[in-house]
């Protein structure tokens, strides 16, 4: 495979989500020898991006941000372009536009309600057939996202496919130092309302298994509500918001099991590193994890019913740990499997020198 000129573009250097994803995926590829762009909106301390990518910051404004991508797709030859969710799309088709590129470019999208987050990030969605022409290939990150883009939003099947997020797995614990812990659950994720934080300290707040405690990951505007709402409950002692963190091993390896209790999920990148750390995980039955767990890998409870999720928690709490299947699960979804997926497409879409 020949080395090929990347650009990448998303709204910041790293943080969570797609964003993350972008990130990975930058320095996978300048690891398998390929030139990669990164350019982003914004720039995150401690994003974890290699110093091997070169980075290029953009602005947040959106008319600045299509010009000085225009300008580089002008100045520079890339063999492939890719944006991720849809805002970021959108301004790349028009700086594509603009530039008179005739370079290969991929969306990728994240979300299925990504369209309800702005003006651009709508376009992305409702002008999609206008916006194909422009685009290569459009990718989902399950099949549950395919799905939607073909169904709903017109996607052109043929040029539609489903890559999976790259995850970097986390080390597996032993079944004997799982049943060691304490009963503690942990959870990671935005503290914002699609992630369903809110839902989860509710059904925490009625786990009967003693002496359990409650360890959240992740930070985000509902931080504060939701550490009323466990004071609210009588729980607030019990429950620990540990803000933003660099791993999600910093939960899961010391819990002993994991919950997911979003209220929509594209993917799920947690509950894949729940699955890779060992634990028995507990989540909602939406598009993402019910895609990875496949009613096999962990236990599906109904969206937003805190009682049920309060329930299958107890259960997994009880069961002793079987962390085998789980890690044998994950392993589909890893970092390598995700960027060997892309590297294929984009050396497909590459135009021959």
């Amino acid at each position: 495979m020949r080395k090929l000129d990347i650009l990448l573009y998303t709204r910041a250097s790293g943080g969570g989500g797609a964003e993350r994803v972008w990130a990975i995926l930058a320095n996978g590829l300048a690891v398998r020898g390929h030139r990669v762009t990164f350019v982003y909106d914004e720039k995150l301390v401690d994003d974890g991006v290699d110093p091997s990518v070169d980075a290029i910051e953009v602005g947040k404004s959106h008319p600045k941000a299509v010009l000085r991508l225009a300008r580089l797709l002008r100045r520079r030859r890339f063999d492939v372009i890719a944006g991720a969710v849809s805002v970021s799309c959108v301004k790349l088709a028009f700086a594509k536009a603009l530039a008179l590129s005739r370079v290969p470019l991929v969306f990728s999208y994240h979300g299925f309600e990504e369209y309800k987050t702005g003006r651009l990030s709508a376009v992305g969605y409702y002008a999609l057939p206008a916006l194909a022409p422009l685009v290569s290939r459009f990718v989902g990150v399950s099949d549950g996202i395919v799905r939607a883009l073909v169904e709903r939003w017109s996607a052109p099947a043929a040029r539609t496919e489903r890559i999976y997020n790259p995850v970097p797995l986390l080390t597996s614990a032993t079944a004997e130092e799982i049943v060691a812990r304490p009963p503690i659950v942990g959870a990671v994720g935005r503290l914002s309302p699609e992630k369903g934080m809110d839902v989860l300290v509710d059904a925490f707040a009625r786990l009967e298994t003693p002496g359990a405690s409650l360890l959240i990951g992740g930070d985000g505007p509902e931080r504060q509500r939701l550490i009323q709402q466990a004071a609210d409950l009588g729980i607030g002692d019990r429950v620990r918001f540990l803000g933003r963190v660099s791993s999600a091993a910093e939960v899961y390896g010391l819990s002993r099991v994991a919950a997911v209790p979003s209220r929509t999920e594209a993917f799920g990148m947690t509950t894949v590193e729940a699955l890779s750390a060992g634990l028995r995980v507990v989540a909602t039955r939406c598009e993402g994890s019910a895609e990875i767990l496949a009613d096999r890998y962990g236990e599906l409870v109904p969206t937003g019913d805190a009682a049920q999720l309060a329930a299958a928690i107890d259960r997994a709490l009880a069961m002793p740990p079987d962390p085998m299947p789980g890690v044998a699960r994950a392993r589909e979804f890893s970092a390598e499997a995700g960027i060997d997926q892309w590297e294929r497409l984009f050396a497909g879409l590459a135009i021959p020198d």
